[in-house]
């Protein structure tokens, strides 16, 4: 199944993000978290691809594995940055060859500096609409994009960056996931912009759970965005407490999500960092799973 078979379902659903493993230990780390979350029947899991290509056959690796030793619909990513129109023909015909009809389709950040200038490889793609395109004509590919609550870096403004996202979803993307943000507001905000264009895409909430002070830094990096005040409040004086922090921060993390059901959003999508014991508690808090809301 597509992932937007698996996504229009009669009730929400969730779906889950991984990295390709550094070494064996990390491979086993992320093979126990995949197949603890296998049983939980999550809408899709995604592979990520590395900044510059970095990772690729890892991720290809990766994403071929799952396709074939589990029961999981997967989802690959792939990106533009430094890769000849030839060589993303060659990937996407691997992911073809594998099994794998969801691709997430990504311009990619510059390697070594994600804030660098972005060089357009000579033989290859300026824009993540485009890629889109090459994908759609490469075969039956369900294609996904990212979006940015905040705007993304290098756009000027929301407006303009909503704008490309709506022509990435005009080119053929069946599919958005927002990077991470902290207020509901800010996803739903972003899903008003999109709909006043008149584009009904699914667009999926990208979450984390807060576990850490170290996994809020990553989410304010990731997200390009401040802790609001409110948030501020509520964990920087437990950072000095773990179990009170990820106690706390689980709780912020469940009553966003359960904001954005409340507001009709058809899947929550998490990303993981190969771990799966707070994604499975947060999906668990929301009755997410299948044998309890069947």
């Amino acid at each position: 199944m597509t992932v937007v078979d698996r996504l229009r379902r009669d009730r929400p659903v969730f779906s889950v993000e991984f990295m390709p493993p550094r070494d064996d230990e990390d491979e086993l780390r992320l093979w126990n978290s995949i197949r603890s979350l296998e049983g939980l029947d999550p809408a899709f899991v995604s592979v990520t691809y590395g900044a510059g290509g970095s990772g690729r056959d890892r991720t290809i690796r990766t994403t071929g594995r799952v396709a074939r030793e589990t029961t999981l619909t997967t989802m690959a990513h792939l990106t533009a940055v430094e890769h000849s129109i030839a060589e993303l023909r060659n990937v996407i015909g691997w992911y073809a060859a594998l099994g794998v009809r969801n691709i997430l389709a990504l311009r990619g950040d510059p390697p070594g500096d994600p804030m660098g200038t972005w060089v357009r490889h000579p033989q290859g793609l300026a824009y993540a609409d485009e890629l889109v395109r090459l994908v759609r004509s490469l075969g039956d590919f369900c294609v996904g994009v990212a979006a940015f609550p905040y705007g993304h870096p290098r756009s000027g403004d929301l407006e303009t960056d909503t704008d490309h996202l709506v022509r990435k979803l005009r080119a053929g993307a069946d599919f958005a996931i927002a990077q991470l943000f902290f207020e509901a507001e800010d996803f739903l905000r972003l899903r008003d912009r999109v709909a006043a264009r008149g584009c009904d895409a699914l667009l999926l909430p990208g979450i984390m759970p807060l576990t850490t002070p170290r996994v809020l830094a990553k989410s304010v990096e990731l997200s390009g965005a401040a802790v609001p005040p409110a948030l501020a409040t509520r964990l920087d004086p437990l950072a000095d407490n773990p179990a009170a922090f990820r106690a706390e921060g689980m709780n912020v993390v469940t009553e966003l999500c359960e904001r954005l059901l409340a507001e009709g959003v058809p899947a929550l999508h998490f990303y993981t960092f190969n771990r799966a014991k707070a994604t499975m508690e947060v999906v668990e808090r929301l009755n997410l799973v299948p044998s309890r809301t069947s």
